[in-house]
């Protein structure tokens, strides 16, 4: 107990001090667009009280429901969902303004997640209707190049849902919803290729949408969009195979499902945490505390005041705040994190923002 508290005490004090530099976090949100959304919103977190300024338009796009940064944050390149295209915009760091530059399709029906490699070479892409997933390169001016790989998935009920590049950059992993499986391709940055390498099967019925990396990448935890599960599994990164330890229901232990899905999965930047997101018509987020040598989770709440399809959330990179986007919510809603527990405690700030699915923070200079 002792230990716990030295490392939760430290491990605040990281956070104040790094608080205490970065008063401010610019805020992007994206959407879907329709009569009250026009594309990708910003906004400030005060880190100070959690308080969230007034959203306003970084830029026009169409369904803008995912987005990501290019490692050094110049670029943002985000899915334009019902366009089956994938957008690059520069960032004005002053402004916080996003400017397009140009797109590409995306091969494939309803693309719904994508991510940048840490070498900032390429953006690989998730499409739900389909089931497929590509790698885009990025230009040196951070245009988008036509694709460079693509690979479709085979079977009945393929659904792409995410796609993951492991630590070392060698190994991308694709959630399938409808196979039941992550697919699993090599992956090499400088020539833009995925190469098949195998899958993991998930537990039938599972619906495998998001996972999120441990801190070491050892460790992943995938949610389960069907059965309301988080999956922990250990990850050979040399050999690039997934390996099931544990699954936990994502609801509170007696009550019985009807109906639901997850959405999200992330961890908590000290590695103690992971939450998972539960829709309709639960509406929290489920806590779980991880050990810290078997890496296996452990259920410590719910937290459902003020969520209401809850889609992606984030948490800010001194792990005091979430910040939950409500799609039928209409806004974002901000909670504060007891770094000893997990816990989320709300917070009465928020920002309106319609049909908000992703939130992305950046740090203002």
């Amino acid at each position: 107990m002792f230990n716990r508290i030295c490392f939760a005490l430290i491990f605040t004090l990281t956070v104040c001090n790094f608080a205490a530099s970065q008063e401010k976090y610019r805020i992007y949100i994206g959407t879907y667009t329709g009569k009250d959304s026009k594309g990708i919103y910003q906004c400030e977190l005060n880190m100070k009280d959690g308080s969230l300024s007034s959203a306003t338009l970084a830029v026009e796009t169409g369904n803008p429901s995912f987005v990501a940064f290019a490692p050094k944050k110049k670029y943002l390149y985000a899915v334009n969902e019902q366009e089956a295209t994938v957008s690059a915009f520069s960032i004005d760091g002053r402004s916080g303004k996003l400017t397009f530059l140009n797109s590409q399709p995306s091969q494939g029906g309803a693309p719904c997640h994508l991510t940048v490699d840490p070498t900032g070479q390429c953006v690989l892409v998730a499409n739900y209707v389909g089931g497929s997933c590509l790698c885009l390169p990025i230009g040196s001016d951070g245009r988008l190049g036509k694709s460079t790989s693509f690979q479709q998935h085979v079977g009945k009920r393929k659904h792409g849902h995410s796609i993951h590049v492991d630590k070392a950059n060698r190994f991308a992993l694709c959630c399938d919803l409808g196979l039941d499986k992550i697919m699993i391709y090599g992956f090499d940055a400088n020539k833009g290729s995925l190469t098949p390498h195998g899958s993991f099967d998930t537990p039938a019925g599972c619906g495998p949408r998001h996972f999120a990396w441990d801190r070491d990448g050892k460790t992943a935890y995938i949610n389960g969009e069907t059965n309301l599960t988080i999956i922990a599994c250990d990850y050979d990164a040399q050999q690039g195979v997934l390996t099931q330890k544990q699954v936990l229901s994502t609801l509170p232990k007696g009550v019985r499902r009807k109906g639901g899905s997850t959405a999200e999965t992330v961890v908590h930047p000290s590695g103690k945490f992971v939450y998972v997101s539960n829709r309709d018509p639960y509406n929290s987020i489920a806590v779980f505390s991880v050990d810290p040598k078997t890496r296996e989770l452990t259920t410590v709440g719910h937290q459902a005041s003020g969520i209401k399809t809850p889609r992606n959330f984030a948490i800010d990179p001194t792990g005091k705040y979430m910040l939950v986007a409500n799609q039928s919510g209409g806004n974002v809603i901000v909670f504060r994190i007891d770094q000893l527990t997990g816990q989320l405690i709300p917070l009465p700030s928020s920002v309106k923002v319609a049909s908000p699915v992703c939130v992305r923070f950046m740090e203002i200079k």
